[in-house]
């Protein structure tokens, strides 16, 4: 489970040297509210969208939901841990899938999931069946000891898929995880989130991608300039909504706030 309390993120804001005249240097803000007072739940077996437009705040609340960054004020709950108190124990019940792989260019798959199975201590024999099985689920067997940097984007993402499950983390958080990828590749990541909801796994999703959304989503949360404007199910969005389809549901709620 994942409990978001009163959560806040505040950025200094970037530096006004480049102005000219102090006047104006005065008017720029000394800080940015990215996440402003947000609280909401995602409950293991459900899948919770959180959605937004760009600069909404999603992502900065998700890595902060994965322990990247600090929260300014607030709490964060994840499997029964708070992610301040207890941050090495959260990293290793949660897998974070972002649209920026991070990979290690001269590393293969096989040594690349390697790696981050051993710094979540699995097992030899645990290592080998986990990374058959997504190796399979995603057809990364081809390509499993070519280079990291040699591989296309979408190859790539299979490896982060992997990176991210190996270890089968309870909690898991997919932020645009089919971003820029083709149809076969985004299918795959679709069906392996429908196996971590069978699971009885957590599952928070974002995308920009509302056909994803609507085939996925139990849960809805809506966030815009780092406030949230909608949190139920998703039942009761389109309920309220009517004969909208979900993208126009979405704007209207956004565009009125």
């Amino acid at each position: 489970m994942i409990s978001v309390q009163n959560l806040v993120k505040i950025f200094p804001a970037k530096n006004n040297f480049f102005f000219k005249k102090k006047s104006e240097a005065a008017e720029m803000p000394t800080r940015t509210n990215s996440v402003d007072n947000i609280s909401f739940e995602c409950k293991p077996g459900r899948i919770f969208s959180l959605l937004g437009p760009n600069g909404a705040g999603k992502t900065t609340a998700l890595r902060m939901i994965s322990t990247l960054l600090k929260p300014s004020s607030g709490k964060i709950i994840v499997a029964n841990l708070d992610v301040e108190e207890f941050p090495t124990e959260v990293r290793s019940k949660i897998g974070f899938l972002t649209g920026s792989t991070g990979l290690y260019a001269r590393l293969t798959p096989n040594e690349m999931v390697k790696y981050f199975a051993d710094l979540n201590g699995l097992d030899d024999a645990t290592f080998q069946k986990r990374k058959d099985e997504l190796f399979t689920l995603l057809g990364v067997h081809e390509f499993a000891n070519k280079r990291i940097g040699t591989l296309s984007t979408g190859m790539k993402q299979k490896v982060s898929i992997v990176r991210t499950m190996i270890h089968n983390p309870e909690v898991v958080v997919f932020d645009e995880p089919t971003s820029g990828l083709d149809v076969i590749t985004a299918a795959n990541i679709i069906e392996l989130i429908r196996q971590c909801k069978a699971q009885n796994k957590t599952v928070i999703f974002s995308s920009h991608i509302m056909e994803e959304v609507n085939l996925l989503c139990d849960d809805l949360a809506i966030m815009h300039n780092g406030k949230i404007l909608f949190n139920d199910t998703m039942e009761k969005f389109r309920a309220e909504h009517g004969s909208h389809s979900l993208t126009e549901a979405f704007i209207e709620t956004v565009q009125k706030n």
